[in-house]
């Protein structure tokens, strides 16, 4: 990573860039008032990007300015570009969060400790920045990122994802960019206009131009101000006077480095070879660079003409007029020459300093295999994955497969690669390493691990039908080489069958359970991984009772802390599923809690939005909607700062709990066509369960028939929870025979059991198939049932359907008791639809229904209301926006938006204000403020 250094007079001035210009100032403007600016400014090579970051940092007067540059050769250097911008601003780190400090120290290479998530080193980067901030406002350039490496590039995105009210602006300038900073504001430059383009063209031919030939560079360069002035350098006086046309069929950036190369070929040798060595070490060390000079025998005095042609300048860094000579210089090179640059460059970097850089080096100097260099890379690698840049460790890999001597070393290497490119989400380069691998070269073992991380790759990638067999293949294969990977090998699998649901081809979820019963019982103590797959696959093969004994176990150490924070990662997710389908819905929240809890503190945000999606889901089964909608939000805001994709399950099920129909429509279709396209039938389940929910509570029971009898396709406990719908969908319908079938369903299913939870719903249940006193009798024993457990969701439907039969029964004074409770419960929890429902009850029975009254919680925003909820726990600014991955500086901004919106002044009359509103929502569930008016009966 190159330091960026005044612009050379050899840069074209800015011609009439007024709109960008302002564009410029404004974000200037908008980092001194005290708020952030993002900015990506996109554009060819030598469309001006560097003479815009020029002027914005000639013109943002109080403003301190950091600038870097990436250098294509240090793509594969774990963090340099981040280090290279933080390096100034060291002297902070200690002002940050301790995980935080750590992971950055660790990323920069200032101390050792484990991997650290990638998204924790862009919260420490973010942080960094706001502290660096707090003196003067910040603007941070970053020039050429196309070529910064990927974990830098990654860690700066996310940073800028979260920045709000903390004074620093990022402008980014690049080519193209990846997905690290997709979603970004951005600067489209284009070439100058047309006489524009004529000035500059003319400021730079000595003599006579015909206009034909003005006319036509000016058309084939696209007004590209470093085309005009490096194009007509290879001109001949007769070419300049007229008769001439330009070879368009090479690419503008050809033709531009094939400009720099006619240069470089008038130099003398030396000073060719100078620039080699120049080109060829991106670090931008002259003296590095002089010392590798005089290896070679070069003088100082070769620097003079390519100084003097104003190609490049030596000072305190060895810096190139534009990427494109250094490019020039490099391509124009031999090969045999540029491995001797690379050599020399190699020999005289102190591996002690920098063995990362030696080892890149003499791979490059590398004329064919070499067993020590590619050691040396591994090495390198290993490193690289400490410091958490997992696509430079998978680059070290891959050339050091390049350079293996011995063919099972190859194996294992390919191997490697192929884990940290899948690690580094790399999927399509890691499964084209597996392609590469000949099935005659791999040993059995070495197959088999390839198999399962195919399998893996697959269920990383897409959670998609072609997962299950590739991972239930590998996992019988791997049986005879390591039992212990095998058998984790079949819970992922399970776990892959149960996302793939109905649409899995091959290995469903009964074929899993069924091959990982035949295995042998593991040896000494199981582990929690074997008690999750036995359980599991008893469940499925046996029933609840016979797979409850081992789940209970799994779920009793994941609850008294006998669970390593490694396995929470790995396999909270199957211990999840677990407790829901023995319908432990207390263990369930539990979990979803302390694994949220945890991603938060590894920093693991690539799992986070999940951890929180799932986690709002149990909060709305209990009807703290509220609560759902700001874990949701977050989760929303996390995804797109991380690029994390999943299917929104959460969303789409507040959406239907609210009565959204609106909302939820467009996200039901995406789900459903997006789960049959990818084989992911468990979306697509859970997208018609839910669509059940909401056509429900809007009385448009055809609609709820039909989506839940999608939904009961699932094996597992989508099915379970969709079998109460159809039967209340089906008895609305008239279609008794389907209710009756669906009620059978539920009671016999094989994860029935003897919960107050499935008997208060199989009551519920057979309550809307029965008449007269026996169908009291089950309404009331639902309600009795269901009101011990804390779903309070279905107590309050269980309420409404006992009102609306009460109230058909002709029983208005008992069916009005019922209505009202349901109707503040339902308006409580904001189920709109079903509230919806219970209030047109309350009105066929005479009752004149008042507005609820609205909660002054409905004026802050999700985020809002998430700061404000935990400040009112106790929880410092900096500890708030440690957990929601946000700086102090923006967590006080949102905490004086909240003040303002409620009118308040302090923490105090948040705790109050807060506080108060919970006890009138909880008096409401308890009927002590009933929000309606009685009307006759």
């Amino acid at each position: 990573m190159a330091a960026q250094f005044p612009s050379h007079g050899r840069r074209p001035a800015l011609i009439d860039r007024t709109d960008e210009r302002r564009v410029l100032g404004q974000l200037a403007d908008v980092v001194r008032s005290g708020r952030s600016a993002v900015l990506v400014v996109r554009g060819d090579p030598g469309v001006g990007k560097t003479a815009l970051l020029d002027f914005l940092a000639e013109h943002a007067p109080g403003c301190r300015v950091l600038r870097v540059t990436g250098v294509q050769s240090e793509m594969e250097l774990p963090f340099a570009g981040l280090q290279m911008l933080c390096a100034p601003m060291l002297d902070g780190l200690d002002r940050l969060p301790g995980p935080q400090m750590e992971a950055l120290r660790t990323a920069l290479g200032l101390s050792f400790g484990p991997p650290p998530s990638p998204f924790l080193v862009g919260l420490a980067a973010l942080n960094l920045l706001a502290t660096a901030a707090a003196e003067h406002p910040l603007l941070c350039l970053i020039d050429d990122v196309q070529w910064l490496d990927q974990a830098s590039a990654q860690a700066l995105g996310f940073a800028a994802r979260r920045l709000v009210a903390d004074r620093v602006g990022l402008v980014f300038a690049a080519r193209t960019t990846g997905s690290e900073l997709d979603g970004l504001p951005d600067l489209e430059v284009g070439g100058l206009r047309e006489g524009d383009a004529r000035e500059l063209l003319k400021s730079v031919v000595a003599g006579p131009l015909d206009e034909r030939v003005r006319d036509l560079i000016v058309a084939e360069t696209g007004g590209n101000p470093l085309a005009l002035l490096e194009l007509p350098r290879g001109l001949t006086h007769t070419e300049m006077a007229g008769g001439f046309g330009l070879p368009g069929a090479v690419p503008l950036t050809g033709r531009i480095e094939q400009s720099f190369g006619r240069q470089l070929a008038a130099l003398p040798g030396p000073t060719r070879s100078l620039l080699l060595l120049a080109a060829a070490d991106s670090s931008g060390d002259p003296a590095l660079v002089w010392r590798a000079a005089e290896r070679l025998g070069i003088s100082a005095q070769a620097a003079t003409p390519a100084v003097g042609a104003e190609l490049v300048e030596f000072g305190s860094r060895v810096r190139f007029w534009h990427p494109l000579v250094r490019s020039a210089v490099y391509r124009s090179a031999s090969f045999e020459e540029r491995q001797r640059a690379h050599r020399v460059i190699a020999e005289m970097i102190d591996p002690r300093i920098d063995p990362d850089r030696r080892a890149w080096h003499r791979a490059q100097a590398a004329a064919g295999p070499d067993e020590e260099v590619a050691a040396e890379l591994e090495r390198s690698a290993g490193k690289a994955q400490e410091r958490g840049g997992m696509a430079a460790a998978a680059a070290f890999m891959q050339r050091a497969v390049a350079l293996s001597v011995d063919a099972a070393g190859r194996v294992e290497r390919t191997l490697a690669a192929v884990e940290l490119s899948a690690r580094a989400g790399a999927f399509r380069q890691a499964l084209e390493l597996l392609a590469a691998l000949r099935p005659e070269v791999l040993d059995e073992p070495a197959s088999a691990r390839a198999d399962l991380l195919r399998g893996q790759i697959a269920f990383a990638s897409g959670l998609g039908s072609d997962a299950p067999p590739l991972l239930l293949g590998a996992a019988k294969r791997l049986e005879r080489w390591d039992m212990s990977l095998a058998r984790e090998t079949y819970l992922t699998a399970w776990m892959a069958a149960q996302f793939a649901g109905h649409l899995a081809d091959e290995g469903d979820v009964a074929e899993v359970s069924e091959a990982a019963l035949a295995l042998p019982a593991p040896s000494g103590t199981p582990s929690v991984a074997d008690l999750l797959l036995d359980g599991l696959a008893r469940l499925v093969s046996d029933g609840r009772a016979a797979a409850a004994p081992a789940l209970r176990r799994a779920l009793a150490a994941f609850g008294n802390g006998d669970v390593s924070t490694e396995e929470w990662l790995r396999w909270g997710w199957p211990a999840q599923s677990a407790a829901i389908l023995l319908q432990d819905e207390d263990s369930w929240r539990t979990i979803a809690a302390r694994k949220t809890e945890l991603s938060r503190n590894v920093g693991a945000l690539d799992q986070l939005p999940v951890d929180l999606a799932s986690q709002a889901v149990t909060q709305m089964r209990i009807g703290e909607l509220s609560v759902a909608r700001s874990l949701i939000a977050e989760a929303e805001a996390l995804s797109r700062a991380t690029g994390t994709v999943y299917p929104p399950f959460a969303p789409v099920w507040l959406a239907c709990l609210s009565g959204d129909e609106a909302g939820a429509g467009p996200l039901i279709e995406s789900m459903i066509a997006t789960g049959a396209a990818t084989g992911q039938g468990h979306a697509v389940d859970h997208a018609h369960y839910v669509a059940s929910i909401l056509y429900n509570g809007l009385g448009r029971y055809d609609d709820a028939m039909a989506a839940a009898q999608h939904a009961t396709e699932d094996p597992l406990y989508i099915r379970m929870w969709a079998l109460p719908e159809l039967v209340e969908a089906a008895v609305r319908c008239g279609d008794l025979e389907a209710a009756r079938a669906a009620a059978d369903r539920q009671t016999g299913a094989p994860t029935a059991g003897r919960t107050d939870y499935d008997l208060g719903m199989q009551a519920r249940s057979r309550a809307l198939l029965s008449d007269g006193e026996t169908a009291g009798d089950l309404y009331r024993e639902a309600i009795d049932r269901l009101s011990r457990t804390t779903l309070r969701l279905e107590l309050a439907r269980a309420h409404l359907l006992y009102g609306e039969w009460l109230r058909r029964q002709s029983r208005r004074a008992d069916a009005r008791k019922q209505l009202r409770t349901a109707y503040r419960m339902l308006t409580d929890m904001g189920a709109g639809a079903f509230a919806g429902r219970a209030r047109r009850e309350l009105m066929a029975i005479g009752e004149t229904i008042g507005e609820p009254p609205t909660a002054t919680r409905t004026l802050l925003t999700a985020q809002e209301a998430t700061v404000a909820r935990l400040a009112r726990d106790g929880l410092t600014n900096t500890e708030i926006g440690g957990q929601l991955f946000l700086s102090a500086r923006t967590v006080e901004w949102h905490l004086s938006n909240v003040f303002t919106k409620l009118g308040i002044n302090s923490r105090r009359d948040l705790h109050r204000e807060l506080t108060d509103h919970g006890q009138r929502a909880a008096a409401r569930r308890r009927g002590q403020t009933p929000h309606y008016r009685k009307g006759s009966s």
